[in-house]
């Protein structure tokens, strides 16, 4: 069975984010389904599809796997309290 892929210019974080250690801000988030999103690129985050702009990231990592698209990202900026 096949699962559409989507490409997306924003990463909507709904909260998933969790931190990988301790430095550079990197963080790691699990979403469902397939998604391209552009890497080493300055890239807007939000934490809703609707919700403001809370930051910008760039996107070290993005692996598909089981029907889920693992992105591994780093927090470049932060607009308010995460």
């Amino acid at each position: 069975m096949s699962m559409p892929l989507t490409l997306e210019w924003a990463l909507i974080t709904e909260g998933k984010e969790k931190r990988v250690g301790d430095s550079d801000n990197r963080f790691v988030l699990t979403l469902d389904g397939y998604r391209l999103h552009p890497i080493n690129d300055r890239i807007e985050i939000r934490r809703h599809q609707t919700s403001d702009q809370i930051g910008f990231g760039e996107i070290k990592e993005l692996t598909w796997r089981d029907g889920e698209t693992i992105i591994i990202y780093q927090l470049l900026s932060l607009y308010s309290v995460n």
